[in-house]
């Protein structure tokens, strides 16, 4: 009995050292995820160069159409950079050869579409000079009056000037040209187709609007140390003799509202093809 009593209080002695001890848990705290945000590769490709091209600030002016042996469409600002570019050119031709400077630097704008045409960019031919018999130089083929003609080609647009006042300062046929006054473009205009240097009947028209518009006559005046003015025109003035004088801002739509006539009408009248027109030059209206 007294075996069992002591046996029961060992077990009971036991069971309270076992319950006084603290009760430690482990429990594995997760980490939290760490979330790397990996960076994009950057790869190191060629840079491409796109050649756009430059828009050219001269194409905010007006459009102007040239015709002659180069039909063009150029600008206000194009022509005026023309000018730039050759008027001492002209003025010193006119003063060893005698050609109003006006009128080369009108030919050579109308001639060569202010240096844009063909044959002012693959020759160099700023005045549409043909090969003619004895011209001995480079030429090129050009359709003009007739398929592929011969054309002469310079290597400088300066050469052309100077071979263009040998042209006419050389040919009988110009010589009636220098016994006008070296200031009276309008004349030379006019002398210039009369003598053949172009088919087209506009042609002299076009020289004294390029003249007027431009005021080339200033580097005559220049030469020639005068301060000649052209007077103002009244373009209803010819009206009575059923012609009139193309403005700045004339379209043949405006005036055929000014006139009570149709396009067409205009253009079978004055043998016109296309709507272009020039300033300074005349058209019938009857």
């Amino acid at each position: 009995m007294i075996k069992k009593i002591a046996l029961l209080l060992t077990i009971i002695l036991m069971a309270s050292c076992n319950s006084t001890r603290p009760v430690v848990r482990t429990t594995s705290k997760s980490k939290p995820k760490t979330t790397t945000t990996k960076k994009p590769v950057v790869q190191n490709t060629p840079k491409t160069t796109t050649n756009a091209p430059k828009t050219n600030s001269s194409n905010d002016g007006k459009e102007v159409q040239l015709e002659a042996t180069s039909n063009v469409r150029t600008y206000e600002e194009e022509i005026k950079l023309y000018i730039s570019n050759f008027q001492e050119i002209a003025k010193n031709n006119m003063k060893e050869h005698g050609i109003p400077a006006s009128i080369t630097l009108a030919q050579g704008i109308l001639e060569s579409g202010a240096g844009k045409g063909k044959l002012a960019q693959s020759a160099n031919n700023h005045f549409g000079i043909k090969c003619h018999t004895g011209w001995t130089g480079e030429s090129v083929k050009h359709d003009d009056d007739a398929a592929q003609e011969c054309f002469r080609k310079y290597n400088h647009p300066s050469e052309s000037y100077r071979d263009h006042s040998y042209f006419l300062t050389s040919r009988s046929r110009y010589s009636n040209l220098f016994k006008l006054d070296k200031g009276d473009y309008e004349s030379w205009a006019k002398g210039l187709k009369d003598a053949g240097y172009a088919t087209d009947k506009k042609y002299p028209d076009k020289l004294i609007g390029l003249i007027e518009r431009f005021e080339l006559y200033k580097y005559d005046n220049e030469v020639l140390s005068r301060n000649y003015v052209p007077a103002k025109k009244d373009p209803l003035v010819e009206i009575s003799e059923g012609l009139y004088t193309i403005q700045q801002g004339d379209t043949l739509y405006s005036l055929s509202k000014k006139f009570n006539l149709s396009v067409e009408d205009l253009k079978k009248l004055n043998d016109i093809s296309d709507n272009a027109i020039n300033i300074g030059q005349k058209i019938k209206i009857k």
